[in-house]
């Protein structure tokens, strides 16, 4: 690597979106630091040939250290950031506990803003940056027993949106990537976290969604956003997440709240 090439920094990444990501990333040129929480998947990363660090979004000191090491990494200097991170758990909001929410904003919210704070100093120091979110459709709109993870994707594209506003004329952009369904391990995730919080065995019904696209779809987002000279603010990904993003727009509340009741 030389002194020109530019670092990315990609959280989440020990599979789907951003294994791809990192994968894909790699071979347009970029520096790509992964992260992921576990040691495991860390280990499995350098193995594959990237610069991999451990980084779990749900804890601070793991945030600073890793932190640390990615400045010994790149010398402080950091281009992008593609703040993928995250998991999502199912269940009625009324039966949603303290605890759960909580966990749900630490990874998928708090962590990310934390970790920004520490990132966002050096790219206003160097005049430029790139700072891409991977958001959601439900980050724009609701569906039935998934209000947590609803909701921190929700939060995701308010803080996005702050963000935009205070970065501007710094040379630091920010997007808001927003899948919709997409090939991973999100439901295993998801049925695992909701396990461990009701303390019983994960039980996992793969469901595949209509229009499903693979991660290389979001590949192509990041790419734009990461080197459009223009990059855009909101990047929808697969049919779903076009569509409703239209309709959002153009539909009474109520009609909508019947045409999402329908999904399940």
């Amino acid at each position: 690597m030389t002194w020109n090439t530019p670092n990315l920094l990609i959280t989440g990444c020990s599979s789907g979106i951003g294994r791809c990501c990192a994968e894909g990333m790699r071979k347009r040129g970029w520096r790509v630091i992964a992260s992921a929480r576990r040691a495991d998947d860390v280990a499995a990363l350098r193995a594959a040939g990237l610069d991999a660090l451990a980084l779990d979004m749900a804890s601070s000191e793991s945030i600073a250290a890793a932190v640390a090491e990615l400045r010994g990494l790149t010398g402080g200097r950091l281009d992008a950031v593609f703040l993928n991170a995250g998991y999502g758990q199912s269940g009625a909001v009324e039966r949603l506990s303290r605890a759960a929410l909580r966990e749900q904003f630490e990874t998928n919210v708090f962590g990310n803003v934390e970790l920004l704070s520490h990132l966002i100093p050096g790219m206003r120091a160097a005049g430029r940056g790139r700072i891409v979110f991977n958001s959601s459709v439900l980050g724009r709109v609701a569906i039935r027993d998934h209000g947590a993870y609803v909701a921190s994707k929700y939060a995701v594209e308010a803080i996005a949106d702050t963000l935009r506003l205070e970065l501007r004329g710094s040379g630091i952009h920010v997007a808001l990537i927003e899948p919709g369904p997409i090939e991973s391990r999100f439901q295993a995730n998801a049925a695992a976290a909701r396990a461990r919080l009701e303390a019983r065995e994960a039980v996992v019904r793969e469901k595949r969604y209509p229009f499903t696209l693979g991660p290389e779809a979001v590949l192509s987002k990041l790419v734009h956003a990461c080197e459009a000279h223009n990059p855009r603010t909101r990047y929808p990904v697969t049919l779903p997440s076009h569509l409703i993003s239209l309709l959002r727009r153009v539909l009474p509340t109520r009609v909508m709240d019947w045409a999402l009741a329908q999904v399940k």
